[in-house]
């Protein structure tokens, strides 16, 4: 028997049959491999990797590498399903057209110059490119603006996420000062005088009433249809086994092996969507940002920041939730080291706790420039929208 080693002639043997009960009995000898002590796992070839990984079958991947914090309800990584509309706000063209419009309007604004479309531009990748972002009066705020590009898979939204819901979400750029800085009864008064958005709202909503909640459905429709196209990663788990390269398969491996990554980035959608403290806190320092806690209150929460996709991330640097790294590359770097860890105030009762998932990863060169050519197969083309005519 060629297992584990030379899992390609299986693979080989399984083509030749047409039995579906060898299939099965097959798939269930490799899923087995699930419980393979690590250093057997370590052991396989590039083709190894790539026939299993490429077989179109996750339950053949090898085991991924988790701490247990991670294991409560994990789902590995994998290519996006359909996404859901709520049930308070299903799917229609006409509101997502309208979604659009209101998506580009500045007059959302008090200054009548900015727009959605300012920290979220479809021309790089639905972000701005910044550091942090620019608002009102050229006003700097704290955060980096995230891509909403599969926005449609997130639980909350925001960094400390503080909202619940895209619909939810809508509301606190408009009416933040740093930001939008109008106050949402004021935006929806300068919505409901544009004649032009009256025929939008009917087919829409059925009639041309304008509120608060229609806005906020609107935007929320179309930021749901904003989905990124299948990636070369998505196209290699599906069969396609030549999508990717040696140095990219060995970096999927590395991604839920011995890198640690999966342990926070998975899912199809590559986040947890859960909060971690990574390091970056700046605690009792300028800059300092205790995120979670900020919105919960509890000390445990000090430093916490939502797990961000990494669908797309060769297009939506710089990254963390500062802007602190402008390339991939730094990132990995610093999580190679462990991540910072704090040391000034250590007795306060809010000071921060690193995650315990945050170890030295010991990777080399090599197997950090394979990590890396891995997470740019997660983008798949430069997505392009022009903006529409709005109303008059």
């Amino acid at each position: 028997m060629c297992f584990p080693q030379g899992f390609h002639c299986f693979i080989n043997q399984l083509k030749m049959k047409n039995s579906g009960i060898i299939t099965l009995l097959i798939i269930s000898l490799f899923a087995l491999s699930y419980t393979l002590p690590d250093k057997v796992q370590k052991g396989y070839t590039a083709q190894e990797l790539r026939e299993l990984y490429g077989s179109g079958h996750q339950e053949l991947w090898p085991k991924p590498h988790l701490f247990d914090e991670a294991k409560e309800n994990f789902k590995d990584i994998g290519t996006l399903p359909k996404p859901d509309f709520p049930k308070d706000n299903p799917y229609s063209k006409d509101k997502e057209e309208l979604g659009k419009l209101l998506f580009f309007d500045p007059r959302l604004s008090k200054s009548g110059q900015i727009s959605c479309a300012n920290c979220h531009n479809p021309e790089i990748a639905w972000t701005d490119g910044n550091r942090v972002s620019f608002g009102h009066d050229r006003k700097q705020g704290n955060r980096n603006a995230p891509t909403i590009l599969n926005i449609a898979f997130a639980k909350s939204l925001f960094w400390d996420g503080r909202a619940a819901s895209i619909e939810d979400q809508v509301k606190g750029p408009i009416e933040n000062p740093v930001e939008m800085n109008l106050h949402y009864k004021h935006a929806v008064k300068r919505i409901a005088k544009i004649k032009g958005y009256q025929s939008f709202f009917e087919k829409a909503f059925g009639d041309a009433k304008v509120n608060e909640d229609r806005i906020n459905k609107a935007i929320a429709t179309f930021e749901r249809t904003l989905i990124s196209p299948k990636s070369k990663f998505d196209k290699f788990v599906d069969g396609k086994k030549d999508e990717l390269t040696d140095s990219e398969i060995n970096g999927l491996h590395l991604f839920r092996t011995k890198a640690n990554c999966i342990n926070c980035h998975n899912t199809p959608y590559f986040s947890d969507q859960k909060f971690h403290n990574v390091g970056l806190t700046y605690f009792a320092r300028e800059y300092e940002d205790l995120g979670l806690y900020n919105i919960s209150k509890k000390n445990e929460d000090v430093g916490k920041f939502k797990t961000p996709t990494l669908r797309e991330i060769s297009q939506t640097a710089p990254y963390m939730h500062n802007g602190l790294f402008p390339h991939i590359r730094g990132v990995l770097n610093m999580y190679n080291a462990g991540m910072p860890t704090e040391k000034k105030n250590p007795q306060s009762l809010l000071f921060p706790k690193k995650s315990e998932m945050l170890v030295k990863l010991n990777l080399n060169e090599q197997e950090l420039t394979d990590l890396e050519n891995f997470l740019k197969t997660l983008h798949s083309f430069q997505y392009k929208m022009r903006m529409p005519e709005l109303p008059k």
